[in-house]
């Protein structure tokens, strides 16, 4: 029986790119709602209970209430707002963040999808925090920068219509508040809660993330190789996994650490910089954030979750 697919909110950012993801799929059956309808609740409920997997791509109140509609034990949802990162009951979607994630996601009833901005910081420090090689209390402090799609319509709209004269290069986030800040900490399994100093770039697509460590106030100071040794095993061990690791090189610049890099992939490529002689290393993930930090992922999530039905 061909699965039932309904995209709550596939007229956004996130819900088109899902859909263009699934046009060419055979192995799937995508209902819509009419245009009409899309606001109106009974009609939700009623895709939302025929679906086999409804993927919500909604803000954070209309995700809760699209959940609060399912009536039935059958449906399996992926959320891709912020609302159930870090809630009870759901599963985070990074499949490769443990060897036994992309399971918990296959046989999960509900699944939160990762925020772009965390992932690439909790592909470094979870399994690096793992392994012992840093600390779980280590001060963290995440840069990086984003295309304009990540700020939703909008913000596509805003930089579409002012082209050339659009900011190249526009940190946000300067309260220090972000919203994807608990994501981060619970799933790197960070003792304290991490500085992320997000930006917005004149590009549609694409990111990267930075994590600088000083690690000379470590009893033990790990070298370059082992945090590249620690990454390289996690990642060659997750079957199927997109998360690739970049072969550890000492050079003063590279032009694969260019936010665009992925464009339109589902990979993740992770970079490992250290000058031992200074105990100090910069970890650099690059990846689509349309892509694995959002459609992509929810397209992966969806495929993991076909095989348990």
């Amino acid at each position: 029986m061909t699965a039932k697919i309904f995209i709550d909110g596939e007229h956004g950012t996130t819900g088109l790119q899902i859909r263009a993801r699934l046009a060419e799929r055979r192995d799937i059956e995508v209902i819509s709602i009419p245009a009409e309808k899309r606001k109106d609740p009974a009609a939700r409920a009623e895709f939302l209970n025929a679906a086999d997997i409804a993927i919500l791509c909604l803000p954070d109140d209309a995700a809760r209430e699209s959940v609060s509609l399912i009536d039935n034990d059958r449906t399996r949802v992926i959320d891709a707002s912020t609302a159930h990162r870090v809630a009870e009951g759901w599963v985070y979607g990074f499949a490769e963040m443990d060897q036994a994630q992309s399971a918990a996601i296959r046989n999960a009833k509900r699944a939160a999808n990762p925020g772009c901005w965390p992932q690439g910081s909790i592909a470094f420090l979870r399994p690096l925090i793992g392994a012992g090689l840093l600390p779980d209390d280590l001060p963290v402090t995440v840069n990086g920068i984003s295309g304009y799609s990540g700020g939703g319509r909008t913000m596509i709209e805003d930089y579409e219509a002012r082209g050339a004269n659009a900011p190249s290069f526009m940190p946000y986030g300067l309260t220090l508040n972000h919203k994807h800040l608990p994501e981060l900490q619970t799933y790197a399994r960070l003792a304290g809660t991490p500085l992320m100093q997000p930006a917005v770039g004149n590009f549609a697509q694409g990111m990267l993330t930075a994590l600088p460590l000083q690690l000379g106030h470590l009893d033990r100071v790990p070298s370059g190789a082992e945090l590249h040794t620690a990454l390289a095993d996690h990642y060659g061990a997750i079957e199927g996994g997109v998360v690739k690791v970049a072969p550890l090189a000492s050079i003063e610049r590279t032009p694969d650490i260019d936010p665009e890099t992925h464009n339109d992939t589902n990979t993740m490529t992770l970079h490992v910089f250290a000058n031992d002689a200074r105990a100090q290393a910069l970890l650099v993930a690059v990846y689509d954030n349309l892509g694995k930090g959002a459609s992509g992922a929810a397209v992966q999530n969806m495929d993991l979750m076909l095989e348990g039905l």
